[in-house]
């Protein structure tokens, strides 16, 4: 039997590993990854249990593509390769790429952490789809609310979503707001997690990426003298290098640059590290003391208070919130959704497991929770989840496919937040 068992977990393995194996160099972005399902349909749907329909939504939305954040992201690449330049030592490939930053870099004036052209267009596609969707929800007798974080790409987020509902169910009408008295359960401030959290990166995370073995061959792409590459150009220059030209999938009219500057090794070990630095941020470990999903235990508490006004109503709803992947990635993990609850206790464990940035935090990442009511039996409330418009597992056993109990999962999910101590 245990040979059996090893076998079965080698075939697991393998699987997994492939997987990351045969992800893209745009998925190897991590958290910059575009949105995938703009010009690509996501997959179908299960029509739900006969004699139930749709009634209520609860939604947590990362804003779209976005700028970088900080203006050393785009100016010390510029700023080091001109280095080179000015020494006569790039490559053509460095020259391209500098051209490249420096017309990108100049670009980002006064566009700093702002919604890019894509991110807008990213959301008003969801929110085309919510309304295709689900149109039981979306009618002008809907009690519909839309908050966002104080944030403006959050906010400019949330205004396409509700043009892309609103363009395709006409005649609705949203409450909307963006207030720092809503950050509570928006965006909660928890500094007992985040101490954990930072502790525990300082810990584990460094000696995590030495084992990586990150190479920087890529300097060798760029810059014609190994020892000056290593020396002047080399110094403050990966991260940075790696977010400008993995984000400029973000943008209209930015070249792709990444798979030429970066080898396909280089794009895989960089993702590792970074895919970690997400797990310790939001995964379910016991590295952390199985802290980090709570630090959205506000949200899902306003989630679940929501949804038990709505089944009070004869009226369908829906809440929607516009945020950032910090939040969506804990609240998915504390809802134990598709299987990113699972613990895993070592860094080592993650390439085998199904802990994958991209597919839970990327560009317009969503949390989407449906609610359906039983025609003869109004008590009667099935849930499906879905991560990025895509249905996944919830904690128990379904009824049929996606749909689950919601008053069995209210019960479980009140227990586990409620049991929650700082201690």
């Amino acid at each position: 039997m245990n040979k059996i068992l090893a076998f079965l977990l080698s075939i697991i393995s393998f699987s997994l590993s492939a997987q990351i194996e045969n992800a893209t160099g745009h998925e190897l972005a991590g958290n910059l990854l575009a949105y995938p399902y703009v010009e690509v349909t996501p997959p179908p749907l299960t029509p739900a249990p006969e004699g139930y329909a749709p009634f209520h939504m609860e939604h947590y939305g990362r804003h779209g593509s976005r700028w970088l954040i900080g203006p050393e992201d785009y100016l010390v690449p510029v700023k080091n390769l001109e280095k080179a330049e000015k020494a006569g030592k790039l490559t053509p490939l460095g020259e391209k790429t500098l051209t490249a930053l420096r017309a990108i870099e100049k670009e980002s004036h006064g566009r700093l952490g702002e919604l890019s052209d894509k991110g807008a267009i990213q959301h008003q596609v969801i929110g085309r789809r919510m309304a295709e969707n689900f149109p039981e929800i979306f009618t002008p007798d809907a009690h519909l609310s839309a908050k966002s974080t104080t944030v403006i790409r959050c906010i400019i987020s949330m205004a396409n979503a509700l043009e892309g509902i609103q363009n395709t169910a006409p005649g609705i009408h949203f409450e909307k707001d963006a207030s720092q008295a809503d950050m509570w359960f928006m965006n909660f401030d928890d500094k007992a997690g985040w101490i954990v959290k930072d502790s525990v990166a300082a810990r584990v995370l460094p000696p995590y990426r030495d084992s990586l073995l990150v190479t920087e061959t890529y300097l060798s792409r760029l810059v014609s003298e190994p020892d000056f590459a290593r020396d002047s150009v080399a110094p403050g220059l990966l991260p940075r290098m790696y977010w400008v030209l993995g984000n400029s999938q973000s943008h209209s009219g930015q070249p792709w640059l990444f798979e030429e500057v970066f080898s396909r090794e280089e794009l895989k070990e960089n993702w590792k590290a970074g895919n970690a630095g997400w797990f310790i941020h939001g995964g379910n470990s016991k590295l952390t003391n199985g802290r980090m999903p709570y630090v959205q235990r506000k949200l899902l508490g306003r989630i679940i208070e929501r949804t038990d006004s709505a089944m009070l109503s004869e009226n369908p709803s829906a809440n929607l919130r516009f945020g950032h992947d910090g939040i969506l990635v804990s609240i998915i993990t504390l809802m134990e959704l598709g299987g990113f609850g699972t613990e895993i206790n070592s860094l080592s464990e993650l390439e085998n497991s199904n802990w994958r940035d991209y597919e839970i935090i990327p560009m317009a990442g969503n949390l989407q929770l449906i609610f359906y009511r039983n025609s003869e039996n109004p008590e009667d409330v099935l849930v499906k989840a879905l991560i990025n418009e895509r249905e996944v597992t919830m904690p128990g056993t379904p009824v049929m496919g996606p749909y689950y109990k919601w008053n069995d999962l209210r019960d479980y999910y009140l227990t586990k937040i409620n049991s929650f101590s700082e201690q």
